[in-house]
């Protein structure tokens, strides 16, 4: 099988990441990729995972935990999604060996073609026996890629798996795994059509990766880590954790950080203080999921895993994280943020705010349909003194015209000095390679081009060499 053929076979099936709108509870079913999984020899049960869920921040999380792991001498795999611009970088393996010459550091260690093709080809038969047989239904593209990622990492032979699920996580394909430890990041509205229209809802979709035991565990309760939550969020997830019998761990009341200035960070955990600890991933928001994967280190304690505060500072330090608050060129200054609710949009707005200094902000957007449009533009138009509008090659992408209608209907913010100057330089484009054309000929010197509002443009964006 080439690779050309390995794409084209992943891509025959149903993608709803593609997909504004389907029925949720009806199309996603555990029982389905439990069922497929048992059917190749339930590859998950050999790995040792840290599963994350949550709105924002699931990824940065993920990095966080698999960059300490490494610098503790453990070799990890780690599966991520959406990508920016391979789908390859979902799947990866991360350790101690060099890297390789012809992979930059962005998204070291993603499978290479010639082992995806050769898992593809090994699984094929069985995928597609399971797929006439199956009675929950044929596998999704988001199914099939968590079993290939579940049997790379045995065949691989990592000692950590760190898991992000897709979407929500009661229904996440990922939620198959028996973890060693769960961890919950910041919650917020997302997919409120599929998740539920209240916190609440979406909090339970997110907390039912939250299990009653581990395998792992031979005495003990299974650990949960969250970050700080709305009140409604944080209700959801103390009483899923009693009636299941999880301990949890809350960041703000069991976890602690602190910001000291010229010092760093300053973490105080549940088993240690971390001091003079240095992220450099852009945001105050990234604090949160620093303390975050903090306790979620040190609750590995309850397998017998001992990672230093070393391999903690030396972790944080190096974690990279790319499309989320990156900046890839500083002439002229070009931020690209995958930032895609409004809850992200709010801590990119901050971000920007407190991390650059520039003359003019050109603001490169585009939106998914099924996202909060009006939320996200009225957190980040007032930030632009030229608004390029576009969309990503992508069946979700709002229209340009339709977008163009929501900002100019937003009403302003009190506190958006600016606003309709804003507002009177609005431009649109069909693609965003042609956005990314158009602000760069904008920019000057001292200006700075964000690019946000979707992974899919960010990866566009980041992705065209022009």
């Amino acid at each position: 099988m080439i690779y050309l053929e390995t794409i084209q076979y992943l891509e025959s099936f149903v993608n709803y990441e593609k997909i504004p709108a389907y029925p949720y509870k009806e199309s996603l079913k555990l029982e389905r990729i439990k069922g497929f999984l048992q059917r190749i020899g339930n590859p998950q049960d050999s790995l040792k995972c840290l599963h994350v869920a949550g709105t924002k921040g699931k990824g940065s999380t993920c990095a966080f935990l698999t960059y300490i792991l490494r610098e503790a001498g453990f070799k990890l795999g780690l599966y991520t999604s959406p990508h920016l611009s391979d789908f390859r970088e979902r799947i990866r393996i991360l350790g101690q060996k060099p890297k390789a010459k012809n992979q930059g550091p962005d998204f070291e260690g993603m499978i290479s073609q010639k082992d995806l093709m050769r898992l593809v080809g090994n699984l094929r038969p069985a995928i597609d026996k399971f797929n006439a047989k199956s009675e929950y239904g044929p596998l999704t593209f988001f199914e099939v890629y968590t079993g290939l990622a579940f049997v790379y990492f045995k065949e691989k032979k990592v000692d950590f798996a760190v898991l992000e699920t897709g979407l929500g996580g009661r229904l996440d394909a990922t939620n198959a795994v028996s973890p060693l430890v769960c961890v919950i990041t910041p919650i917020s509205y997302e997919h409120t059509q599929k998740l539920g229209n209240t916190l609440r809802e979406i909090a339970a979709e997110k907390a039912g990766i939250i299990k009653t035991r581990s395998s792992w565990l031979v005495a003990g309760r299974l650990p949960v880590i969250t970050a700080p939550q709305k009140t409604e969020a944080a209700r959801v997830i103390r009483l899923k954790c009693r009636q299941v019998g999880a301990k949890l761990y809350e960041v703000g009341k069991d976890i602690l950080y602190k910001r000291i200035k010229d010092k760093g960070l300053r973490i105080k955990g549940m088993h240690g203080v971390y001091s003079g600890l240095k992220i450099n991933l852009l945001g105050g928001h990234q604090i949160i999921n620093a303390a975050v994967a903090i306790g979620a280190i040190e609750a590995l304690r309850d397998c017998g895993v001992n990672i230093s505060a070393a391999a903690i500072k030396r972790g944080l330090t190096n974690t990279l994280w790319p499309g989320r608050c990156e900046v890839v060129s500083r002439d002229p200054l070009i931020v690209l943020d995958g930032a895609q609710n409004v809850a992200s949009a709010r801590v990119l707005k901050k971000a920007v705010k407190e991390n650059f200094r520039y003359k003019k902000l050109i603001l490169v957007l585009g939106v998914s349909n099924d996202k909060d449009i009006a939320g996200i533009c009225r957190e980040l138009c007032p930030l632009a003194d030229t608004i390029i509008l576009t969309q990503a090659n992508s069946p979700r992408a709002a229209g340009v015209d339709d977008i163009e209608k929501i900002v100019r209907s937003s009403p302003a913010p009190s506190e958006a000095e600016g606003w309709l100057v804003a507002h009177s330089k609005i431009i649109k484009t069909k693609k965003v390679k042609e956005a990314k054309c158009l602000a760069l000929k904008l920019a000057g010197k001292k200006d700075l081009i964000l690019a946000t509002g979707s992974l899919f443009v960010v990866g566009e964006f980041r992705n065209d060499k022009k």
